[in-house]
């Protein structure tokens, strides 16, 4: 075993016998021993008599102490040298109690301790190793906690990059699936023009053979009418004549009054009026059609038919700079901030306002009028969306909207997804389905689909509409 320093023999000789901690105002008791004033006190009460040194047992007649000035000077001493010693001692640090350095370590208490703590009664049944020993335990386990930690974040790591990958299949199987609606409804329409076109066309054929009959037929008649008529005259003048002048010709005269010379108007053929016939009962077929397929697209749930809504704005959550009109369909951006309570529902940081209606069921849709503004966002938000601070302005904060910011319309997906329409619409509709946890926009002036974002789990979860206005925009809602 090695030999006690000569600073560590100090701070032995320094302790006191009873407590084994350096002295606390030491006292020194008639057979010339020192004890710390309340452990001799205590040691000593309730005697009256025979009082007993604790250290050599010898007996006093008086329960009488005095102060150790000279042991209390060389227990300052032996402080400072405890405090230089632990400061070349590569910086282990002092123990506030003792002041001595912590070169041990408790391994019930899990803390370094000095060597006073070690022998004190706190201490004494406890297992203590030296400072480097434990150091050296710790950091094998904390090598261990970094190999597993370390571990996890590659595995979610992993499960990020996968997700995100699965995420862009999911959005550009969704953009072709645009492209392929957009396709045939556009061929859709072509082939309706078309036939719109060509039924035009043979209407207005069959209308000219109509109408060339009838100017016909008036042609005809205004001759035979101005024939009859020169007749009637011819004959009125006849019939004025003597005897001898009226039946001079007379033969001649009312041989064009016989029955049968008079030409009749020429009537539609029957075979136009079946050809008319047969048209309108084309026409009537293929209108009925048309109704039918518009009636299915608008009344059956697998189409996904949405309920119209009216949204009305909920003043509680607007941030203080938007201006909501008195109808609360209508919001702008203000340049004064008004005095509003920061209850909890309300956004502080975004320039955020939701709509008072939430949905957790049901397919449900709305139009908003977005006008010329250049800085807006339309879409829906969970209802835990979060009010206080920066947020998230995508499907990981809650949020399915899209947006424009200037010249840029896009998608607010992470990252943002550009939408290269050919111009920007003025009026959105928004659809959400409740049940299959979709967002949708179309172009509310021709029923044209801006962006569809991928399924999204809303079971149990309030949705709002959600509104995002800054400097110059303003949204409205559509009647």
């Amino acid at each position: 075993m090695a030999a006690e320093s000569p600073l560590e023999s100090l701070q032995n000789e320094a302790a006191c016998p009873i407590c084994r901690e350096l002295f606390k105002d030491p006292v020194v008791i008639d057979c010339g021993h020192s004890f710390c004033r309340v452990c001799i006190t205590q040691c000593w009460e309730g005697s009256d008599t025979n009082f007993t040194c604790p250290q050599c047992r010898e007996t006093v007649q008086q329960r009488n102490f005095r102060l150790n000035r000279q042991l209390a000077n060389v227990l300052e001493i032996a402080r400072r040298l405890s405090a230089q010693a632990a400061k070349g001692a590569g910086g282990k640090g002092l123990c506030r109690e003792h002041q001595e350095p912590l070169n041990l370590f408790c391994q019930e208490d899990q803390a370094p301790i000095c060597v006073v703590c070690d022998r004190s009664r706190a201490h004494r049944a406890h297992t203590v190793v030296p400072t480097e020993e434990a150091a050296q335990v710790y950091k094998e386990k904390v090598q261990a906690y970094l190999e597993t930690l370390r571990e996890e974040r590659e595995k979610l790591l992993g499960f990020k990059v996968i997700g995100e990958g699965k995420t862009w299949e999911y959005l550009i199987q969704t953009q072709a699936e645009r492209q392929k609606i957009v396709s045939e409804f556009q061929q859709l329409r072509q082939f309706l023009e078309e036939q719109e076109q060509l039924l035009l066309a043979q209407l207005e054929k069959l209308a000219r053979k109509v109408v060339k009959i009838q100017n016909d037929n008036a042609s005809k008649l205004s001759e035979e009418i101005s024939r009859l008529s020169e007749l009637i005259s011819e004959l009125e003048g006849k019939g004025q004549k003597p005897a001898s002048e009226l039946l001079q010709d007379f033969r001649k005269t009312v041989s064009g009054c016989e029955a049968g010379k008079f030409q009749q108007p020429v009537e539609i053929s029957p075979e136009l009026e079946k050809r008319l016939s047969d048209f309108s009962q084309e026409n009537i077929v293929l209108m009925a059609t048309l109704r039918k397929f518009k009636d299915t697209l608008l009344s059956e749930p697998e189409t996904g038919a949405h309920r119209q809504v009216t949204v009305t704005l909920d003043p509680d959550t607007a941030h203080p700079q938007l201006a909501l009109s008195e109808d609360r369909r209508h919001v702008r951006w203000g340049h004064a901030r008004q005095d509003l309570p920061d209850n909890p529902e309300r956004f502080d940081t975004e320039l955020c306002v939701l709509g008072y209606e939430g949905f957790t069921l049901g397919r449900h849709c709305w139009e908003m009028e977005v006008g010329d503004g250049e800085r807006w966002a339309v879409g829906v938000a969970r209802e835990s969306v979060r009010r206080k601070g920066w947020i998230s302005h995508n499907p990981e904060g809650g949020i399915w909207a899209v947006q424009r910011w200037g010249r840029q319309f896009q998608a607010l997906t992470f990252p943002e997804t550009p939408l290269p329409l050919s111009r920007v619409p003025r009026r959105i509709r928004v659809s959400l389905d409740c049940e299959w946890g979709q967002v949708a926009f179309f172009d509310a002036d021709n029923e044209a689909p801006i962006f569809t974002f991928p399924p999204a789990s809303f079971t149990g979860q309030r949705i709002r509409p959600w509104f995002w206005v800054w400097t110059g925009s303003r949204l409205r809602q559509c009647c």
